[in-house]
């Protein structure tokens, strides 16, 4: 973003605001992924522990979830990059 017609207070002022943004932004993102790994994966609360078979589902959540994330950042920034070409 070009914040250049405003003076220094008001740039850092729009920066700070964009960087809280993408704080709650991310601890959404983070929480969600918790609760659907942890719902998905954790169903015996007898030990304060998981079991390696939860542990694995843990895993193996976030792993798919941050590769599903992967593959929509690669084609959120195609279609940018195709929009942003000379015509």
């Amino acid at each position: 973003m070009d914040f250049s017609q405003f003076n220094a207070a008001e740039q850092a002022h729009m920066t700070k605001i964009i960087e809280k943004k993408q704080m709650q932004d991310f601890m959404k993102l983070y929480s969600g992924l918790v609760e659907r790994c942890f719902s998905s994966c954790v169903n015996d609360f007898t030990s304060k522990t998981l079991t390696g078979k939860e542990s694995t589902c843990v895993a193996h959540c976030s792993d798919k979830f941050l590769k599903h994330s992967e593959r929509v950042g690669a084609r959120f920034a195609e279609q940018n990059a195709a929009q942003m070409a000379p015509q």
